[in-house]
């Protein structure tokens, strides 16, 4: 199973909303990062993705994108091989 690393807010929607397509998807250990609560987390992510919202999600590294990246992946079939990898 690929290493997830997921960039979030807690009290963010579109978090919970990619957190749970990821567990459907099979992912158990997810890397959560809380940008409000660790210190220059949120300027890691705005480094790493070049953007300011979150949800931001990596996937073994390679910059996934937001929520709605995330299921317009799963809907092109990509999310599950992507995964696998």
């Amino acid at each position: 199973m690929s290493k997830v690393t997921m960039y979030y807010k807690t009290t963010c929607p579109y978090c919970k909303k990619a957190e749970q397509l990821l567990i459907a998807r099979g992912v158990t250990d997810i890397n959560k990062i809380n940008i409000e609560a660790v210190a220059g987390a949120r300027d890691e992510m705005i480094q790493r993705s070049g953007r300011t919202t979150v949800p931001q999600i990596f996937i073994n590294d390679h910059h996934v994108g937001g929520c709605d990246d995330l299921h317009a992946l799963d809907a092109e079939g990509k999310l599950v091989p992507m995964l696998a990898a």
